[in-house]
């Protein structure tokens, strides 16, 4: 693939003492980043108006995270930070073995390194605030941190469902035209696909935020959750929801729907390609090839449809709890592990490069 698709925005990557640095650092940088939301209220001036109506403005809400209890709270600590350490390592060393590795210049890792870029920000916006909740016990979060969250969570969560369907997209194309890969999946097809999967999270989270932005919050502050979502803001707002309601089901229906839809029409092919195959070894190639994605596929659209699919009076925080802790502190670690342990590529591309430190010392 032209060198051209590497516009990432982790270019600096080839550089390993920056690498290290960032790796053994990021957690502490994005917990002090998170937890200090409240540098950026003024953004949120917006509101501000809504002290002089009839409605209380809230300044700050407090997460009441996922357990009281000290002594759970300190396992889920270590076990939250060792999760979070080994996706960032995760996830950059996939993203380093795109950049530094010829032979992953292709459009399988060109996206699988998008997909690792969006890993790390969801995950980095909500796990060091959970961290935060469970062993310093600092639940408050401003309101203006709190919409930032929704925001940026909304973002890289979207992005997240396009950017796996333009991976079937990709395997679809793989297998059943294979003679015409090359042709139909160009360095331009795959920039303008990534550059539609940002312009579409992007424009439906602004969406959704310009609606919470309407809110109006009564005294009550405390968000059932560990970190501000929708489905829990819903409920607090003092206001009439049923507009956000609409949105909010019409742009994750809009999105994940589509992407479902997609997924699903890419895989029917692929299915229907590989019954037409009449070597056992051919068919078991495809599936093996496809296995990897059909996996985090399944995982991430199993909660993310159990969470945001359903009417706000159904919301239940101590299911949903469990369903977020999946989706943000297990998957973005899962990504990484399913990828690695199914690509061959990227374990070849990876004991290169250890092949290489050791070289070095």
């Amino acid at each position: 693939m032209d060198s051209r698709l590497l516009f990432l925005p982790f270019n600096w990557l080839h550089r390993p003492n920056i690498c290290f640095s960032y790796v053994t650092l990021c957690p502490v940088l994005y917990f002090v980043q998170i937890t200090h939301y409240d540098i950026m209220f003024h953004l949120f001036s917006y509101k501000s108006y809504l002290g002089t109506s009839n409605h209380t403005f809230v300044g700050q809400f407090v997460l009441l995270g996922l357990t009281d209890d000290p002594a759970i709270q300190l396992y889920l600590f270590v076990l939250f930070m060792l999760m979070y350490t080994l996706t960032m390592v995760g996830n950059i060393g996939i993203i380093m073995l795109f950049v530094i590795t010829p032979s992953l210049h292709n459009p399988m890792y060109f996206f699988l390194s998008h997909l690792s870029f969006t890993d790390l920000c969801y995950s980095s916006v909500i796990t060091p605030k959970l961290m935060d909740i469970l062993i310093i016990g600092n639940k408050a979060i401003s309101y203006s941190g709190c919409m930032i969250q929704l925001v940026v969570f909304s973002i890289f969560g979207s992005l997240e469902c396009l950017i796996l369907a333009v991976m079937a997209c990709d395997r679809c194309a793989a297998v059943c035209k294979p003679l015409f890969y090359h042709l139909i999946m160009t360095d331009a097809v795959c920039r303008r696909l990534i550059a539609g999967c940002y312009t579409s999270a992007i424009s439906c989270s602004l969406l959704n935020a310009s609606y919470a932005l309407q809110l109006n919050f009564c005294s009550t502050k405390n968000i059932h959750h560990f970190y501000c979502d929708y489905p829990p803001l819903l409920k607090l707002a003092c206001s009439d929801t049923s507009g956000n309601q609409i949105v909010l089901l019409a742009s994750v229906s809009c999105v994940s729907g589509l992407s479902v839809l997609t997924i699903l029409l890419s895989y029917g092919y692929i299915v229907y390609t590989v019954l037409r195959i009449k070597s056992t070894d051919g068919r078991s190639k495809v599936f093996y090839t496809c296995s990897s994605h059909l996996t985090v596929v399944s995982v991430f659209y199993g909660t993310i449809l159990f969470m945001y699919l359903r009417p706000g009076a159904k919301y239940f925080s101590d299911q949903d709890k469990v369903a977020a802790v999946f989706y943000t502190v297990v998957i973005p670690i899962l990504n990484p592990i399913i990828y690695s342990l199914r690509s061959r590529e990227l374990q070849s591309a990876f004991h290169k490069f250890l092949g290489g430190i050791n070289l070095t010392f």
